[in-house]
């Protein structure tokens, strides 16, 4: 029972559950399936293989990195009434073991943008993503964490950038207005994370403390709005949506989505933890639920 307990300890450390934010890699590829224009593009296995092992590379570089916060916040997440049970600020991985485990994730993760790109140099622009992110995560670690504002513009655009790997693993195209609504999206999601962080635990981190409550609302309002209308114009105004019209009629549950989203927000819900959210709120569920199956019929009846 020993190695079980170590082995929850360690998907803590590591952030496990918060994988599922790199499915974003996997964007090009799903939306390119339905594309009669790249549907050569994602023919058999190869491409679902190259993009779900960036999803891969991803979620080990994004768990290097979140060692190498833990580290660097140490005194600041033990004021935090969450952050302080991590097993890094709880004591239970020391903070040189931490490093040691997020070095080796980061090269395990590392080798294959550049293992892929020596065997097929047209991928090259992958890699440079790659690489890109790590410069950013870097720049993050340091210093533009303790930046209001531009540490969640960091954060989201992170997320574009795992859409522009996914898409240059298997050289697909991606539409600007995902790239731009997924910038947008991730920005919405990480101010709800700040409001909470600020009504939660605004002493963990000095950051917040700049933060002034109704910017922070206005924003949230804004990037909410702003994702939605880009994902509107998406389904109007891009080949998919041209050649599947009944697409425009998901965007009613985006809407639904983020106002849910926002109505959490605001009555203090646990939007600290959006993958957890996701993963409990019975209405989101059913609104995603109402998403997928919408998206299936529109391209189903299309075809």
């Amino acid at each position: 029972m020993a190695y079980l307990r170590e082995i929850r300890m360690w998907a803590r450390a590591l952030r496990v559950e918060q994988w599922t934010k790199n499915g974003v890699v996997m964007m090009a590829w799903f939306f390119s399936v339905a594309d009669a224009s790249q549907r050569d593009i994602v023919r058999g296995w190869e491409s679902f293989l190259l993009a779900f092992a960036m999803a891969g590379a991803f979620s080990l570089i994004s768990s290097s990195f979140y060692l190498l916060n833990d580290v660097s916040d140490y005194d600041s997440d033990n004021l935090h009434p969450v952050k302080k049970l991590r097993p890094v600020a709880s004591g239970l991985v020391s903070r040189m073991t931490a490093v040691r485990v997020a070095l080796t994730l980061f090269a395990t993760g590392f080798a294959y943008p550049a293992m892929v790109v020596m065997m097929l140099p047209s991928r090259t622009l992958a890699f440079a993503t790659v690489l890109a992110y790590t410069v950013m995560q870097c720049l993050y670690t340091g210093f533009l964490k303790r930046i209001p504002y531009l540490d969640v513009f960091t954060l989201a655009a992170g997320f574009v950038l795992r859409a522009v790997a996914g898409a240059a693993i298997i050289t697909a195209y991606i539409s600007p207005w995902l790239l731009v609504c997924t910038l947008t999206l991730s920005m919405f999601l990480a101010f709800c994370k700040r409001k909470n962080e600020m009504e939660t635990a605004a002493e963990s981190r000095e950051v917040l403390k700049r933060y002034h409550p109704r910017t922070l609302k206005t924003c949230i309002i804004v990037s909410g709005a702003l994702s939605f209308l880009e994902y509107l114009a998406y389904t109007l105004t891009s080949k998919m949506g041209m050649r599947f019209p009944g697409l425009s009629l998901t965007s009613l549950f985006v809407l639904g989505g983020i106002v849910r989203y926002t109505v959490l927000s605001w009555r203090k819900g646990d939007t600290g933890r959006p993958e957890m959210v996701l993963l409990s709120d019975k209405i989101l569920w059913c609104i995603l639920t109402g998403y997928a199956v919408c998206s299936v019929s529109a391209v189903a009846v299309a075809l």
